[in-house]
């Protein structure tokens, strides 16, 4: 019985690390209900009752899940600004970037490998000169 009751204390403080983490990071116009001051409070004073509160009424839900009503959370979804990890058109900008500067790289060595190989040619042959 003990075991269980250890595994409950651990599925309640998860849960309301888990909350205290999303109560935390949610943007100001996703709070509902309360203030996140407040939130944070409840969290942590009522660890179950206040984690299943925040996940159930203290946040919006994001686009395209079903609530209760079956309705999706907004109307319009909100634009957030894209990573540039994520924006196609950055990424594409680096790729031709980097091919440039490749061929650029590749072109200086191998003019600096034909001015090295003339150079030896020019130089005179230490075998020619005779021995001191």
């Amino acid at each position: 019985m003990a075991r269980l009751y250890v595994l409950l204390f651990l599925i309640q403080v998860v849960l309301a690390v888990c909350a205290l983490i999303s109560c935390l990071s949610a943007e100001d116009e996703q709070v509902k209900v309360l203030p996140r001051l407040a939130w944070v409070l409840v969290i942590l004073f009522f660890p179950l009752v206040g984690s299943i509160a925040w996940f159930v009424a203290g946040r919006e839900r994001p686009d395209g899940v079903l609530g209760a009503t079956g309705a999706t959370g907004s109307a319009a979804p909100a634009r957030r600004p894209v990573a540039p990890d994520d924006d196609p058109d950055f990424l594409a900008s680096l790729d031709k970037r980097s091919r440039d500067e490749d061929r650029e790289r590749l072109q200086r060595w191998e003019d600096d490998l034909r001015r090295r190989e003339e150079e030896l040619r020019d130089r005179p042959d230490d075998r020619d000169r005779p021995e001191v």
